[in-house]
């Protein structure tokens, strides 16, 4: 008996099975387009793309958590403004100094260089010293410096006055400054001005090195 012979150019797949084109599919199953993707497993879960950060505000992503782990180090603080404080410091320093200044030279009835120079320094070293390094604070010092070396002067010339008019020191120059001004000015000398720019040097130098 002959077997039978399917007709030619028939397209290859599956042949329809006693005329029925959808013999030997699942019930309820419609032919569609192909899917590429089948037979591929689904791709394991990277994990969160946000692991290893802090949670920012309101659940955001924030800094990166550090290698050895500890929170960030804060930023160190901005330095506040002591300017102000440095130059009540100088003033304070420049009172200071010019009394015992004064004390000195009117105990030995005359000036000394060293002193003057040590008057300056202490002035711009304590302003720089609380103030900071602000280009303003040597300035300063530097006037304040002139300032107490001068004060420190009239004080010695009021305590050596004490001692002729039999008045203290104290009197002369809480009711008697004028006079002492004015005898300052007919005594005054060369070295009394080196002495107060010696002053003024030394307290930007001072100013400077703190």
């Amino acid at each position: 008996m002959s077997q039978p012979v399917p007709p030619p150019n028939q397209p290859p797949g599956p042949h329809p099975v006693d005329g029925n084109p959808y013999a030997g599919q699942q019930p309820g199953a419609q032919p569609g387009p192909r899917n590429p993707y089948a037979g591929q497993q689904p791709g394991a879960p990277t994990g969160n793309p946000f692991a290893g950060q802090q949670p920012g505000p309101y659940g955001q992503p924030g800094e990166p958590v550090p290698a050895f782990g500890g929170a960030p180090s804060a930023p160190p603080a901005p330095p506040r403004d002591r300017v102000g404080l440095g130059v009540l410091t100088a003033v304070v320093a420049a009172l200071v100094a010019a009394f015992l200044y004064g004390v000195i030279a009117g105990a030995i009835e005359r000036e000394v260089g060293y002193i003057a120079i040590g008057v300056g320094f202490l002035v711009g070293f304590a302003a720089s010293k609380v103030g900071g390094r602000s280009p303003i604070l040597p300035v300063v010092s530097a006037v304040l410096a002139v300032g107490a070396v001068y004060l420190g002067q009239l004080i010695g010339i009021s305590i050596i006055l004490s001692d002729l008019i039999h008045q203290s020191a104290t009197t002369l120059f809480m009711e008697h400054f004028d006079v002492l001004t004015k005898a300052w000015s007919e005594g005054s000398d060369f070295m009394t001005y080196a002495f107060l720019l010696l002053g003024a040097v030394a307290a930007f130098g001072g100013a400077k090195k703190a």
